[in-house]
């Protein structure tokens, strides 16, 4: 029996070596590495390599349009060509509205074009500013959301390494600032284990906030649905993300706990940041399937392809849909 899924967690420790994912920026030729204080479960402070979520989601947005366009769900034409302004500059709204009084047009009437729009603008939110020539603000919230990723204390470290660009008669060549001389960089290498934390409120894909109704059939939601499930999945199996051209990570392990949920109850989340993070999410789940039976589901893995195993019986369930 196919069930339906409301929310879905993901908590668990990725190890990456050799990667470069989310720097600082650049002091002289020495590239920076993205770094974070946190308190672990003790209270104690730590500093730590991290890779920001708005990472993750670029990441995720570049499998999902690609999904999108094989499999011919909507996208708009900025997310068509990977533009990050997606439906926020206004474009394809004015056009959608065209011969419309954009300042006559309801909240609920918007959200209803982001969502049938575009498969992007639905799940990753959006901050929409204008709508043709015309001021106006409309926000969407997104489906699918990721924390941080954040190196777990004593567990990771930050190495340099010099490069070289070799140009060959290099005394011809012009000033260092027209990047065509011989050029001497450092950049960072990072290793670590870090705690991996998301969420996909799978009830909301093509859910209207301001009337609380669907915007899309039923059709799309399970396609849209798939379409996010499979993004994720490809994001863990090839993350494009900064410096993946010469510095692609090494993923050596992924393990922790899947939780979905058939009922309004939220899939728990603890960040393995906590050494207990798994009998956590397992305390929680026995309870909260006490407080409302069969409605929290646990997963435990232990590798990327268990993990791909737990994804691919989730494809073949749907999105919960709110009455």
């Amino acid at each position: 029996m196919t069930k339906q899924i409301a929310s879905i967690s993901i908590s668990g420790e990725i190890t990456l070596n050799m990667h470069s994912l989310n720097n600082e920026g650049g002091e002289g030729n020495q590239i920076m590495t993205r770094q974070l204080t946190i308190v672990d479960k003790d209270g104690q402070e730590h500093t730590v390599n991290g890779i920001s979520g708005d990472m993750f989601k670029h990441i995720h947005v570049g499998h999902l349009i690609n999904h999108a366009k094989e499999n011919k769900l909507e996208v708009c034409t900025n997310c068509s060509v990977g533009n990050p302004n997606r439906l926020s500059s206004g474009e394809d709204l004015g056009t959608f509205f065209s011969g419309k009084d954009i300042k006559a047009l309801g909240d609920k009437e918007i959200a209803d074009a982001i969502i049938s729009k575009c498969v992007v603008d639905d799940s990753h939110g959006v901050l929409v500013t204008s709508i043709g020539k015309q001021n106006r603000n409309h926000a969407r919230k997104s489906v699918i959301e990721f924390g941080w990723t954040i190196g777990i204390p004593e567990k990771n470290n930050t190495e340099s390494y010099i490069h070289t660009k070799v140009v060959a008669d290099a005394a011809g060549k012009r000033g260092e600032s027209s990047n065509e001389g011989q050029n001497i960089f450092h950049r960072p290498a990072n290793h670590g284990v870090y705690a991996f934390v998301c969420n996909i409120d799978a009830y909301r894909i093509g859910f209207n906030d301001i009337d609380r109704n669907y915007a899309i059939d039923d059709p799309k939601r399970i396609a849209r649905y798939k379409a996010i499930l499979q993004s994720l999945l490809a994001s863990f199996l090839n993350p494009q993300g900064a410096m993946t051209s010469s510095q692609k990570p090494h993923i050596t392990d992924f393990k922790g706990v899947v939780t979905y949920s058939e009922k309004m109850i939220p899939a728990p989340t603890i960040s393995p940041i906590n050494p207990e993070y798994q009998s956590e999410i397992q305390e929680i789940t026995k309870n909260l399937n006490l407080i409302e039976k069969d409605s929290i589901t646990e997963k435990s893995f232990n590798g990327l392809g268990e993990l791909s195993a737990i994804i691919k019986d989730l494809l073949e369930q749907e999105p919960y849909k709110l009455s």
